[in-house]
């Protein structure tokens, strides 16, 4: 008898095992996801940087007597910043605008002379040509005289320095290399040929400098080619209300934040809800419907380490999908 009882005891035993793994063996987890436009965001370390710099000279050849400005320093709009000698260039024009009056003198001269018929229409168009030519050399003079001088042509910074006072300048040769410091802050940052086709010009972007903590920066350039390095493409962000303080300098190190939304609609599951990819590149999941679960197979519009993005249209209905505990369900392909 007490060999039965064990027997029984034993079966109970076992039948309420098994009753507990079958359980076990179905529980999963199920989740609503609708279908709704793809969206993004991107985090990236860039550079502070200038938009534009500029490379400051002079049209004319001299000695340099004048500089008032080094590199580092920091200047405002219109002040002199460098002059040259311009003893020659002013003899220069002297020269010329003597000749020019001599020029003008020889028209009256002329007139005279044609109207006693004394000389020629002829003559009289030289002399005018005459005129309108030492006119000319005395306007470039005068230029060239004026150019002699480099004027500030915005409030900015000195960034390279390429000459000593005494040294002899010719036309076009740098002096200073100069960066404007109103809206020509920008964060240089380099985004894969997929980032950047979610971004457009004009979008606003979260910056983080460290100097100011955060501010607010827009896409001012996008590239239309990669550069060499690693098929990257450098996009811009323009800080327009950067103005100069303290500690903010070009190189410094920036957090960019993106967010974006495409024009693409998908169905955005977890990363454990997917079982695998098939040959054809496809995610196999499991999807419920009317009590009934089956595998199905979705084209892959995006992966990365939190979720799966499938392809879906705008009209397509919400799917209950199982996200997890599907390793313990057992159907038939």
């Amino acid at each position: 008898m007490k060999s039965w009882n064990s027997f029984i005891r034993l079966l109970i035993v076992g039948i309420t095992f098994s009753a507990s793994f079958s359980s076990f063996s179905q529980s999963y987890d199920l989740e609503q996801v609708i279908v709704e436009p793809y969206a993004d965001t991107i985090k990236r370390t860039g550079k502070l940087d200038f938009k534009r710099t500029l490379n400051l000279s002079f049209k004319s050849s001299g000695y340099l007597t004048k500089l008032s400005v080094d590199e580092g320093q920091y200047f405002e709009k219109g002040l002199l910043i460098a002059s040259l000698d311009t003893t020659e260039l002013r003899q220069n024009k002297n020269s010329t605008y003597a000749q020019l009056l001599q020029a003008k003198r020889e028209v009256n001269r002329q007139r005279e002379l044609l109207k006693n018929e004394l000389s020629s229409q002829q003559e009289l168009d030289i002399a005018l040509t005459k005129v309108e030519t030492t006119r000319s050399a005395y306007q470039i003079a005068f230029y060239n005289l004026e150019k002699a001088q480099v004027y500030a042509p915005f409030s900015g910074v000195v960034l390279n320095r390429y000459t000593e006072l005494g040294e002899l300048q010719s036309p076009g040769q740098e002096i200073l290399k100069v960066a404007a410091l109103e809206e020509n802050w920008v964060i240089k940052v380099a985004l894969t040929g997929s980032e950047v086709s979610q971004v457009r010009l004009g979008q606003k972007v979260d910056v983080t400098l460290q100097a100011l903590g955060g501010v607010v920066g827009e896409v001012s350039k996008i590239p239309a080619i990669s550069n060499t390095d690693g098929n990257m493409f450098i996009i811009e962000v323009l800080l327009p209300d950067l103005t100069l303080k303290s500690g903010i300098v070009a190189g410094q190190i920036a957090e960019i934040t993106i967010d974006f939304t495409s024009d693409n609609f998908v169905y955005r599951l977890p990363i454990s809800a997917l079982i695998s990819v098939d040959d054809n590149g496809q995610a196999v999941v499991i999807v419920k419907h009317q009590q009934e679960l089956t595998y199905q197979y979705y084209d892959i519009y995006r992966l990365d380490n939190q979720f799966v993005y499938l392809f879906a249209s705008v009209d397509d209905q919400p799917l209950q999908i199982v996200t997890s505990g599907w390793q313990h369900i057992s159907l038939g392909k």
